[in-house]
């Protein structure tokens, strides 16, 4: 049983895969510091909003519980297109490549046997056979 748990781990997909969680991680806490401390005051000051509520709006006038935080949102939207774009560059793509590049090339098969040389291989084996 600790075998099979051992071949499963060293499988070449799970390590591949921790490896690719642990740069995600790493990446998504880079790029949510990025988005937090530029992106957001940079929305908040184009819109002309409080840099301290960000950009939005309260639901109920004079009452903060319920402001809506339009700038986190964008922020959250910039930050996952961001991440995803960096995965699908520096992962996924040079991953495609490597498995083009492993695949064998296309096997030449034989061409058909042309319908006279067949019709000729026939009446030999016809003539050879009497």
């Amino acid at each position: 049983m600790i075998r099979g748990f051992k071949d499963f781990l060293m499988r070449g997909n799970v390590v591949d895969l921790a490896v690719g969680i642990a740069i995600g991680v790493a990446f998504t806490t880079l790029v949510a510091a990025f988005g937090k401390n530029f992106i957001n005051p940079l929305v908040a000051s184009i819109a002309g909003s409080d840099a301290e509520k960000g950009l939005g709006f309260n639901v109920l006038s004079k009452n903060d519980t319920t402001f809506i935080n339009v700038g986190a949102i964008i922020n959250a939207l910039i930050v996952f297109v961001a991440t995803m774009a960096v995965i699908y560059f520096a992962v996924v793509l040079p991953l495609q490549k490597l498995q083009s590049l492993r695949k064998p090339g296309p096997v030449d098969e034989p061409e058909g046997v042309p319908e006279d040389i067949a019709l000729l291989r026939e009446i030999r084996d016809a003539l050879n056979s009497r």
